[in-house]
């Protein structure tokens, strides 16, 4: 095996095996199983933004299974127009494995990811890594394919950063460093999915700075009105 996929390889587990520890960690810090997970996960009030985006994918994979000529004309290419960027995340080009993946990878990450980030964040993250992710790749790392994967990694490296400043539960803010780590190596590597993790980052980061600025706003003002 070559050493280039062994790097792969292992920035693949760096960011899967953080990013499911943070997904399945409860509150208490106890990991739940799988069957009580999706449970809590889909707990009502259901969140809204990852049913809109499990419906979607799961119309569209019914869509490309049954006329896989679709595909060609949603996924990147080289010179292809700008908005394949968008339809490339609705596709999935490997077949069968990827688009079960996806959507099982989707069902746990997007309603976690909501409960942290909420109901508009959570669309804009997905949408924004997975577009950038794209691009890069149409740019020359990667000009043929699609998939939602990447939109996925940006959803965990948005809950990555909500942790990561989240100094409540020191073991999973540890943790999560590895997942933006691992997203820069991907990136050395020229695999989208760095990109899309990275630009989850960013963004988790930035929700996360902006919801604390409002907290200790809003704290100030009502210890002004006390006083």
């Amino acid at each position: 095996m070559h050493t280039h996929t062994l790097a792969l390889y292992g920035c693949a587990a760096a960011v899967v095996v953080p990013g499911t520890r943070l997904i399945t960690a409860r509150p208490e810090g106890r990991p739940a199983g799988p069957g009580r997970l999706l449970a809590a996960l889909w707990r009502r009030p259901v969140p809204r933004a990852a049913a809109v985006l499990m419906g979607v994918m799961v119309a569209m994979a019914v869509v490309q299974s049954a006329a896989p000529d679709v595909i060609p004309h949603l996924e990147r290419a080289p010179h292809g127009p700008w908005w394949r960027a968008a339809t490339a995340l609705l596709v999935q080009t490997s077949g069968w494995p990827q688009l079960t993946f996806n959507l099982a990878a989707l069902a746990v990450v997007a309603p976690a990811a909501e409960r942290s980030l909420g109901t508009v964040q959570t669309p804009v993250v997905f949408l924004l890594s997975g577009v950038a992710a794209h691009v890069v790749s149409m740019a020359g790392w990667s000009v043929h394919g699609g998939g939602d994967s990447v939109g996925i990694c940006g959803l965990v490296g948005a809950l990555a950063a909500v942790y990561t400043l989240d100094g409540r539960q020191r073991p999973l803010r540890y943790l999560s460093v590895l997942v933006p780590t691992a997203g820069a190596v991907l990136c050395l590597l020229e695999n989208n999915h760095g990109i899309g993790v990275l630009t989850g980052v960013l963004l988790g980061a930035a929700a996360t700075l902006v919801r604390k600025g409002d907290s200790e706003g809003g704290s100030e003002r009502t210890a002004v009105v006390r006083s």
